[in-house]
């Protein structure tokens, strides 16, 4: 399966989709790579491939390195603290898991992503963007969308 042969199943689907993640993927001010790095883990902790597969050439693209990209294959087995990621990546990746797998987030991950980003617009965005891309990767899983 396709991901765009699949929307088009539901045309209001997926143009609302499309414009929607338009602006997740390039309206916002949060830095690619630490939206990226985001959305790798995502993809990741809920096994969707296909995700993994497109976003993490986009991380390579925004800065991150061929390490990242490996840890972050790990991120299960605790590559997530690899030391190839700053603080401020490792406060992405620690709200990312903490949104994926309980949706609560404690009080200091949230200071640890504040603490990390120059704005709450950005920490906002962050959120966003983790909620947006597990709405990806649960179509993608549910419907056993992999990379062609």
């Amino acid at each position: 399966f396709h991901l765009d042969r699949l929307l088009l199943h539901s045309p209001p689907f997926a143009a609302a989709w499309n414009d929607f993640m338009r602006q997740v993927r390039t309206g916002l001010s949060l830095p690619p790579k630490l939206r990226e790095i985001a959305i790798c883990a995502v993809a990741v902790l809920n096994r969707a491939e296909y995700e993994f597969h497109h976003h993490a050439p986009l991380l390579l693209d925004a800065g991150g390195t061929a390490e990242q990209v490996e840890a972050l294959r790990r991120l299960e087995q605790g590559g997530g603290l690899a030391p190839v990621f700053d603080a401020a990546e490792r406060a992405v990746i620690r709200l990312t898991t903490e949104m994926t797998r309980a949706v609560q987030v404690g009080d200091d991950t949230f200071a640890a992503v504040r603490a990390a980003l120059p704005s709450e617009q950005q920490a906002v965005e962050l959120v966003g963007v983790i909620a947006a891309y597990n709405m990806v990767s649960r179509f993608l899983v549910a419907l056993g969308v992999e990379p062609e």
